[in-house]
């Protein structure tokens, strides 16, 4: 199965908003995420399911590719918060991956997304790679195998590359 983990796009400054849960896309950070989302499209791409973090800015990413046509439809979890848990959704995974379902967006925040994705690919943390706001790191996820340390990196993007204007 592809798994496409998707950085949320820029938001409001920090410390603007007494709760950061609340903190949402800014303008510019919309625009690029509507622009990535139809990037995505364009390519073909589409998820069986998007699973976003509960903050807004993630809701918000979350949102706006399910806008652009690229899932039937979004699920929230905590385990996607900052800070969130990786071996609560690996459980979720694992039960997820029981349906016919191969492709999955998850949308959340950094530095999680870069170290579950070094999880995955090199089975502990490395501090190697980073993710872009708005950007996307694509991982194959082997099938009737421990993915930690078994899956594949395959697309690593910052919105730039998407973004045209």
């Amino acid at each position: 199965m592809q798994i496409y983990l998707i950085r949320h796009g820029l938001a409001g400054e920090r410390g603007t908003y007494e709760d950061d849960r609340e903190r949402p896309l800014t303008a510019k950070g919309q625009s690029k995420t509507k622009a990535v989302a139809q990037q995505l499209k364009a390519f073909g791409l589409s998820f069986d399911e998007i699973l976003t973090s509960p903050l807004v800015r993630a809701r918000q990413t979350a949102d706006i590719l399910l806008q652009a046509d690229l899932a039937p439809h979004l699920s929230t979890t905590d385990a996607l918060a900052p800070l969130g848990s990786f071996s609560s959704w690996l459980e979720w995974l694992q039960a997820w991956r029981q349906g016919d379902s191969d492709s999955l967006a998850l949308v959340g925040h950094e530095p999680d997304l870069s170290q579950w994705a070094e999880l995955l690919v090199w089975g502990e943390v490395r501090g190697a790679l980073q993710l872009k706001k708005a950007g996307i790191i694509g991982i194959e996820i082997p099938d009737n195998v421990d993915p930690l340390g078994n899956s594949i990196l395959f697309w690593l993007t910052p919105p730039r590359l998407f973004v045209l204007s």
